[in-house]
């Protein structure tokens, strides 16, 4: 018989990941904040709960995904909270992307009260999260990631033990700089391109294949170039991340200066409104600067 899982957190990513759960036959306890997610979790088999505390203590393993530390502070610290009915032996699983600084917090506290503790922020937005084949940094004990593996599978391709607690976090952030960089600079070139009179989709079609190419060309320069910025993952969350590598590089001494360029691209988009914009809506900063749009000739 398969595990009971408690899952906290039914957005954008969590509602998706949570279905597939329940599609590889586990059963499921699951709690928001937003009704309908829940109705739509239970209609599917899952059992609903009445607050953190009520999933933590009728399951062996706890996922959280939420959108940002102080919320997972609230959600696991806090009265009513995760560790209010954990158990000894619990494992409880934050794969919501956080300060790494505050994972550790979180992570001693655990262990302070017998439960066992990983970061496992994941990479991939929506559609990944849909077809279950997200990307997901872990940091935590090796045997506390052995227990909770072949559950991380149905949710990821690819699940990697990156270090210690606070190490899965650590790497999602080196991740979020990666796309984040990527995503202005495929912006900065195809604005270049169709302000020269230029087709940016005959642009992306000659560059693709070079050195150019990559994962978060193939996946955003299409959306962009279409005019669609329906979010998979949201401007404002994009700013969090930036905001939280930030942060951490202050802690460890490391300059970031491409990374705080784009956290202030951000920013300003978020203050134009488009904070709720797919964060491949990087480019419209450069759009307006240029005072031109890339979209097909």
């Amino acid at each position: 018989m398969q595990q009971t899982i408690g899952f906290i957190g039914l957005g954008i990513m969590g509602k998706p990941m949570a279905k597939n759960l329940l599609k590889a036959g586990y059963a499921l306890v699951v709690h928001d904040i937003n009704p309908a997610p829940v109705e739509e979790l239970c209609a599917l088999g899952a059992q609903r709960a009445a607050s953190s505390r009520d999933v933590a203590s009728r399951a062996e393993i706890v996922i959280t995904m939420l959108p940002d530390g102080p919320d997972v502070e609230q959600v696991v610290l806090g009265p009513e909270g995760v560790l209010e009915g954990a158990r000894p032996g619990m494992v409880l699983v934050d794969m919501s992307s956080i300060s790494p600084l505050v994972s550790q917090k979180i992570g001693a506290e655990c262990e302070r009260r017998g439960v066992e503790f990983l970061d496992a922020p994941v990479s991939g937005g929506e559609p990944k999260a849909i077809e279950g084949t997200l990307a997901i940094m872990v940091g935590g004990k090796p045997e506390s990631f052995e227990r909770v593996r072949p559950l991380l599978s149905v949710l990821g391709s690819s699940v990697t033990l990156t270090g210690p607690v606070g190490a899965g976090n650590f790497t999602k952030l080196a991740n979020q700089i990666m796309v984040a960089c990527n995503i202005a600079a495929m912006g900065e070139a195809l604005v270049l391109a169709a302000k020269a009179g230029l087709d940016p989709e005959v642009v992306f079609q000659a560059v693709r294949s070079g050195l150019a190419g990559s994962a978060v060309l193939e996946a955003k320069a299409p959306m962009v170039i279409a005019r669609n910025f329906r979010p998979g993952f949201r401007i404002r969350l994009h700013q969090k991340d930036l905001r939280n590598a930030l942060l951490a590089a202050e802690s460890l001494q490391v300059p970031l200066p491409l990374t705080s360029l784009v956290q202030q691209m951000l920013v300003s988009l978020i203050n134009d409104g488009k904070g709720e914009f797919d964060h491949g809506g990087i480019v419209l900063f450069t759009e307006k600067l240029a005072r031109a749009e890339i979209q097909r000739g």
